[in-house]
């Protein structure tokens, strides 16, 4: 075969898309930029989206406004029979859906299916539930308050979790009667285009959710400072929450920001130990450490951080690096090369300030020589106050960090800027509670808890506010009026 022709293959597999989803149709970009979609396991493009421009936001904006008023006034009901209707759509469109998240963001396969499209799919029939019974006026005295949803809504979402963060809040805004305006990362956008394509195919009236690709700081921030978007809804890193929040602020709008974390998993000297490094590691590892609620630093009783040191190195041997397709892979690549080199950076500076390497370092895992791998890394005699303490990595890196007593361990926990989630370790289940108790975080898992799609998701701090997931999530898409009788 002809060099060409393998050209022409090769460029024929890749998907162009040039529209986006507006008022119920595919509308040209205006801009005809396109941005790449690089494959992590390969670094090669296998998609691009078009690039989109203040006119392409300023059409979705006015195609949200202009069906807000009908979806508003749709019966809950039958809101929530297409919410379910699409659930249905996007769990039989299971493997299709799973293989691109797999491609554009370098999530393993099975993992993919379980988690990336596993809970999407819970969560838009947990909000096709809710709507049955959830109600959206009460009586108080001799007023009457009513609960009605707050507008257009812009959401802007990132790659880790491409589809799921997407429909955290897509979910749960037009359950309460919102029309969205959604700019999803431009590194894995394709999950949302496959669910544009769903909610056009159980009919979802024309204007109630409008897709626009492109940039942060075009995209996102006119969708921020638009002046008929009465709520934005951001998850990303809290520096470029900082910028929405800012953005929005001329409006007066609401803001609702899911952030960073640097959660913190206490071990207590009455723990099973074995026990918890696996559920420990595994939480820290999961998604690559591209997961904002990771437990990333590890609180081990000082003497018994050796003996911990040794079961982690053990278990950590049980997590193999590799592309997302392999059936054995546990941690696939990093998202993108930006994030490779972030994540190496950390690990590095890390050893630098002296912490000891336990398991991985900063080189490539063997036989991986192409692709955003990195070694699952382990960290022990980390610092309180050290950079890779404090901040948020977002990769495959534990720090491990001894303590004398309970009251120290708390206060580490609590040490940095951050409170989205943590976890808490011990042989008694009542004295983990109270130690949960006491971390100024969102989301504690007690003793392995496992996630609850319908308990509220957000944090305290700089980890962002607002809740997403089950009422909590719901109500966030809501004003309240009082009407007095």
């Amino acid at each position: 075969m002809e060099q060409s022709d393998l050209a022409d293959q090769a460029e024929a597999a890749v998907q162009h898309k040039d529209s986006f989803f507006i008022g119920g149709t595919w509308v040209p970009a205006t801009g005809r930029a396109p941005i790449p979609v690089i494959d992590p396991s390969t670094e090669e493009q296998v998609a691009s989206v078009p690039a989109g421009e203040p006119a392409d936001v300023d059409a979705a904006v006015s195609a949200a406004r202009q069906a807000f008023a009908g979806w508003a006034a749709l019966p809950a009901d039958e809101r929530g029979r297409l919410l379910g209707a699409a659930a249905d759509v996007l769990e039989a469109r299971t493997d299709e859906v799973a293989g691109l998240i797999s491609r554009e963001m370098g999530t393993p396969l099975a993992f993919s299916k379980a988690v990336q499209v596993g809970n999407p799919v819970r969560v838009l029939r947990s909000y096709a539930e809710l709507l049955a019974t959830y109600p959206f006026e009460e009586q108080i005295a001799n007023s009457l308050i009513v609960k009605e949803p707050i507008g257009v809504v812009g959401a802007i979402t990132p790659w880790n979790y491409p589809l799921h963060q997407v429909v955290a809040k897509v979910a749960a805004a037009l359950a309460a009667g919102c029309t969205v305006v959604l700019k999803p990362s431009e590194v894995a956008p394709l999950s949302a285009y496959a669910l544009a394509e769903i909610f056009e195919q159980v009919c979802l009236p024309a204007g109630v959710f409008n897709l626009v690709t492109g940039l942060g700081p075009v995209v996102g921030e006119r969708i921020a400072a638009h002046p008929d978007v009465d709520m934005v809804s951001f998850t990303g890193s809290t520096q470029a929450g900082k910028r929405v929040m800012a953005v929005a602020a001329g409006t007066v709008k609401k803001v609702a920001l899911e952030l960073g974390g640097k959660s913190a998993f206490v071990i207590l000297d009455d723990a099973d130990l074995g026990k918890a490094v696996k559920v420990g590691l595994a939480n820290c590892f999961i998604n690559g450490g591209q997961t904002c609620t990771a437990w990333t630093r590890m609180l081990v009783p000082a003497d018994k951080q050796d003996e911990v040191i040794e079961l982690v190195r053990a278990a950590a041997g049980k997590y193999p690096v590799g592309p997302p397709t392999d059936e054995g892979t546990r941690i696939g690549p990093l998202a993108n090369a930006n994030q490779y080199k972030r994540v190496v950076g950390y690990i590095e500076q890390a050893l630098a300030d002296g912490a000891t390497l336990v398991t991985g370092g900063p080189s490539r895992p063997e036989g991986l020589d192409k692709g955003y791998y990195v070694q699952p890394t382990v960290l022990a005699d980390v610092r309180p106050g050290s950079r890779v303490e404090q901040e948020e990595v977002f990769g495959p890196v534990l720090a491990i960090i001894p303590y004398a007593d309970e009251d120290e361990a708390i206060a580490i926990a609590n040490g940095t800027p951050y409170g989205l989630a943590g976890g808490v370790f011990s042989g008694d289940q009542e004295r983990a509670v109270r130690v949960a108790r006491r971390m100024r975080t969102g989301m504690v898992d007690v003793n392995g808890g496992r996630f609850n799609p319908l308990a509220p998701f957000g944090g305290y701090k700089q980890s962002g506010n607002g809740r997403e997931l089950g009422e909590y999530g719901l109500e966030e898409f809501l004003e309240v009026k009082s009407l007095q009788l």
